[in-house]
């Protein structure tokens, strides 16, 4: 059982989508509610209180009802409400039987909200409370006419169970974080964003607040860029004069309107914004884009103007763009929508981009007109108030305009719901991210080896790795990547053909692809026929034909024209535009250098022309990279045996009566045996003698160091002394080791043991990644080499092998030059219980094995630092709708 109050899930609101988009607040049922939640109890109509208490309840019993829903939360009794607006729309809540992991749920939903899935949302949330108390069972009983009730349990988990017993169906959910449990969850969420977002990128009218008469303004450019670019709906303007601006009729207010307004594109001061948001939910505004600034990126006031926003937004049920941002964009012939003040119009495509900086979404837009590429949606965020790119992801899952997405991220609302859903959209389209801000301005002073390797650019790395996303350098190569992904076919493999004219850029080329990871197999007899080099003065024809011949036998092709005064580069690019069309299933990229007024595809099928061989590979390399991935099989959750999670929770408690911090080596060894992870045996001494007597016990040298649990870099200063032989060695040592820690700390004296290669292996929880597992290259060495790999918690059955075949020193691992193998089995074995035991308890904040001693015999942990922290306000790993504020 979890300590009440050490892991305290939080009272904060948390806003969700329901299933028709709209937006509910979720939160802790409080003593304040008493009076709202007596109220919907009292306005709920006879059939709902039936099905909910089985007959007609009396006062009393309501008044009882209410009265168990309004207590304080705790481990025995866990509850949540959801508000739309200010009206209280549903509660949930579970009764704890004793101490055992089941409760018992019962929900009630007011009548009029019905069907929106506002049920299935209290549900998730109370599961993911739940869990946080050490619950993973819910049970109630349903009446068999309760069909929304039955609907609402077997939509929230896949291991529903029924059993009909006497006029009852007993219902039993399994609310643990399994993955099937997770897809059922994410698929409603997806549904739920697309409602949300509909009318944000697809709205059947737009009202432009604050578009005036002034040329250059931001109003009125705003709403000449919806004219020019043919929005399809009905278009107002709406000024302080209420003056018609050129065709677009003008008004005074929203509220004057003569129909419905689904997207409002604010542009006014923004101590004014609020109040346009109620005059627009006067007139049925869904989505509201906020060009103006003065938000969150002015300071204090801006910040708290900023919450008022979103606070004014919710209770509206809009959803919003901004404030502070360039708008949003949506090429599709239908819509044709241009809600912003870009300078440039876009092509329609079939990129998505969601970018936080306005002018790289200018510069986007630009690169997109310049190369003849599209895009199908571009969304400015500014200041990421509600609408985030985690939305954006969801939505953009099943949209038919979009084939690839492009991020532009300067900082994570929600890093654990972005791996999960960027994830899911990665199997299906490319992904392409930029993250800015990847410096780290210092480092964890005293974090063990695990924190230390777990710094924010490495975790993002390590996100972006497991998710499938393309993560490039620089915007150039973004975009660049772009082109080729978005539209051509994914490469089937490695193997790269190089044709040109130019024997200089053949050489940049290959030399760029053996960088780059690829491979240029020789097509002829000679190696000098990749890159093959045909002249200067090669014709149209001899171009077309080396293509055609370079064509079969590999996975991609890059055609490489210098323009001289000399040859026809027209005529060559529309030869070998009809190679690339020939061959539909083969990646092509062209580079043209000299020439001025070419196309910048290439066939009929718009193979991406590039100016310069690098940016070429470059983006051939990130498309066989992620078909690389894309191939790869998921893998499932490990079953694993000999895990003992009430042991090691009742361990981890104990632990925390004391407070949290570093451990002793003691219990942390008796944590990890919870798991089936076994560290060498020490032996705890006070003096000198006693650690002469326990040396004298372990047959072979003997290791001594200090027990003080503090101490993270223990072969820093003289803190462990190793390869001790006899007592007089021991006693000679133990002072300076003593001397290194904490008074009375003592210190441990375990055998010596020697491996074939020494790896560290560890857990880092951080409050926005969650929990990481490393694994690296381990003992004295580990910073300097830094040769390490990350991956998120959970990991699946596949992920293990992943992590260490992707080290420096994996060729260590399976018998280098003749040395035995280590048992790989055994390692993968140890990396998914380490994974196991931060999903069931993350209040494990580090924990490091180093070094681990790896051989044929298996895994051997010499040292164990495990340090203990609270836990609370992080988002639930498997709760998908908890809305991010950026």
């Amino acid at each position: 059982m979890t300590v009440p109050g050490r892991v305290v899930p939080g009272t904060d609101p948390v806003d969700a989508l329901t299933a028709d988009g709209g937006i509910v607040s979720i939160r802790s049922v409080t003593a304040a509610d008493r009076s709202a939640v007596t109220a919907l109890y009292e306005q709920a109509s006879a059939a709902s209180l039936h099905l909910r208490f089985f007959a007609q309840p009396s006062a009393a019993t309501l008044s009882a009802e209410v009265s168990r829903l309004c207590r304080p939360e705790s481990a025995h009794h866990v509850n949540v409400l959801a508000y739309e607006g200010d009206e209280l729309v549903g509660v949930a809540s579970a009764e704890r039987f004793g101490d055992r992991p089941r409760s018992e749920f019962a929900l009630l939903v007011a009548d009029r909200h019905h069907g929106r899935g506002i049920g299935t949302l209290l549900l998730e949330h109370l599961a993911a409370r739940c869990r946080r108390y050490g619950i993973t069972e819910l049970s109630g009983e349903v009446l068999p006419g309760n069909v929304g009730m039955l609907r609402v349990a077997r939509d929230l988990s896949s291991q529903a169970r029924h059993r009909f017993d006497r006029g009852v169906v007993d219902v039993t959910l399994q609310i643990s974080n399994d993955g099937s449990t997770a897809a059922v969850v994410d698929e409603r969420d997806r549904t739920a964003e697309r409602a949300s977002l509909r009318a944000l990128l697809s709205p059947s009218s737009v009202a432009v607040v604050g578009a005036g008469h002034q040329i250059g303004g931001v109003g009125r450019e705003t709403l000449q860029s919806l004219l020019d670019y043919g929005f399809t709906g009905p278009l107002y303007a709406v000024n302080g004069h209420g003056d018609a601006v050129g065709s677009v009729p003008g008004y005074r207010s929203l509220r004057d309107l003569p129909g419905p307004a689904e997207l409002l594109v604010i542009v006014v001061p923004a101590e004014q914004v609020a109040g346009v948001l109620a005059d627009g939910a006067a007139v049925g505004a869904r989505a509201a884009v906020v060009l103006s600034a003065g938000f969150g990126e002015a300071g204090p006031d801006g910040r708290k103007r900023q919450a008022e926003l979103v606070r004014a937004a919710r209770s509206h049920g809009i959803r919003l763009v901004g404030p502070n941002c360039l708008g949003v964009y949506n090429t599709d012939p239908r819509i044709r929508l241009a809600a912003g003040f870009a300078p440039a119009l876009p092509a329609r495509g079939a990129l998505a981009v969601a970018a936080q900086s306005g002018a790289v979404a200018i510069a986007v837009l630009e690169h997109a007109a310049r190369t003849g590429a599209g895009v199908s949606t571009l969304v400015s965020l500014g200041d990421k108030a509600d609408v985030s790119g985690n939305d954006l992801i969801a939505y953009w899952y099943d949209d038919p305009e979009t084939r690839a997405v492009a991020l532009y991220l300067e900082s994570f609302g929600n890093p654990r719901k972005f791996a999960r859903t960027v994830r899911a959209l990665s199997r299906r389209k490319p992904v392409l991210a930029l993250k800015s801000g990847r410096s780290v301005a210092g480092q964890r002073a005293g974090a063990s080896h695990t924190a230390a390797a777990a710094a924010p650019a490495a975790a993002v790395d390590a996100l972006f790795a497991q998710a499938g996303v393309i993560h490039t350098e620089s915007l150039g190569e973004l975009l660049d990547a772009a082109r080729m992904l978005t539209d051509q076919p994914l490469p089937a493999g490695e193997r790269l053909a190089v044709v040109s004219n130019a024997g200089g850029l053949n050489v940049l080329a290959a030399d760029s692809a053996e960088l780059a990871g690829l491979h240029l197999p020789t097509t002829g007899e000679t190696a000098q026929d990749n890159p093959l080099d045909l002249g200067a003065d090669a014709s149209p024809q001899q171009f077309a034909a080396a293509a055609e011949a370079a064509a079969s036998g590999v996975d991609m092709l890059l055609l490489i024209v210098a323009c001289t005064r000399a040859n026809q580069p027209a005529e060559i690019l529309a030869a070998l535009g009809g190679v690339a069309d020939q061959h539909p299933d083969l990646s092509v990229a062209a580079v043209v250098t000299g020439g001025t007024g070419l196309p910048n595809r290439l066939g009929a099928r718009g193979a991406p022309v590039y100016d310069l061989p690098e940016p070429a590979v470059r983006a051939l390399a990130h498309a066989a990279s992620y078909a690389s991935w894309r191939r790869r099989p998921l893998g499932g959750r490990a079953e694993l045996t000999g895990i003992d999670r009430q042991r090691a929770q009742a361990l981890v408690d104990k632990a925390f009566e004391h407070g949290p911090g570093w451990q002793t080596y003691a219990r942390t060894a008796e944590i990890l045996a919870a798991y089936g992870i076994d560290v060498v045996p020490a032996t705890l001494v006070r003096d000198a003698f006693a650690a002469a007597v326990a040396a004298g016990q372990i047959d072979g040298p003997v290791v001594l160091k200090s027990a003080d649990p503090r101490l993270v870099h223990k072969s820093d200063t003289g803190r462990v002394r190793t390869g001790l032989r006899g007592p007089a060695a021991v006693r000679e040592a133990f002072d300076t080791v003593a001397a290194a820690g904490r008074p009375g700390q003592g210190v441990l004296v375990q055998p010596h043991l020697n491996g074939p290669v020494e790896l560290v292996a560890g857990l880092v929880h951080d409050p926005l990644f969650g929990s990481l597992v490393l694994l690296g290259h381990g003992g004295t060495s580990t910073d300097l080499l830094d040769d390490r790999a990350l991956q998120q918690v959970p990991m699946t059955d596949l992920d293990s092998g992943r992590m260490w075949r992707s080290l420096r020193c994996a060729p260590l691992l399976t018998g280098y030059r003749g040395t035995p193998p280590v048992d790989t089995a055994a390692l993968q074995d140890l990396l998914l219980r380490l994974s196991r035991l931060a999903e069931d308890h993350p209040e494990i904040a580090e924990l490091d094995l180093n070094p681990v001693l790896a051989g044929p015999d298996g895994m051997h942990a010499v040292d164990a630092k495990l340090r203990l922290a609270p836990v609370g306000g992080e988002p639930d790993p498997v709760l998908r709708r908890l809305r991010d504020p950026g």
